[in-house]
């Protein structure tokens, strides 16, 4: 018959590291990759975009349901589900100065 309907936008939860800064996404496009939610993330949630040194800061997105930091080249289609979890949490560069 006919091809399964599937939703052009999930709903996702957002969290910074220290569960302080919750917040919810009601549409976020699964055509997109993970890296562009977590750049809008950033500016939405207003994480610091420089560690305390003046370098840039990256991020990056872990699933609360598979345990897993996300490649920011997957989509968010193929990777989440409608109602995960998601922490954002910097990349430490461990030796960096």
């Amino acid at each position: 018959m006919g091809k399964v309907e599937t939703a052009a936008e999930i709903p996702l939860e957002f969290s910074d590291v220290s569960g302080q800064k919750v917040f919810n996404v009601k549409n976020a496009p699964v055509a997109n990759t993970v890296g562009e939610l977590i750049s809008e993330m950033i500016s939405a949630m207003n994480l610091p975009r420089n560690d305390s040194n003046g370098a840039p800061l990256t991020y990056q997105a872990r699933s609360e349901r598979e345990g897993r930091h996300l490649n920011a080249s997957e989509r968010i289609g193929d990777a989440l589900e409608a109602g995960d979890r998601l922490t954002l949490a910097p990349n430490i560069d461990a030796g960096m100065s």
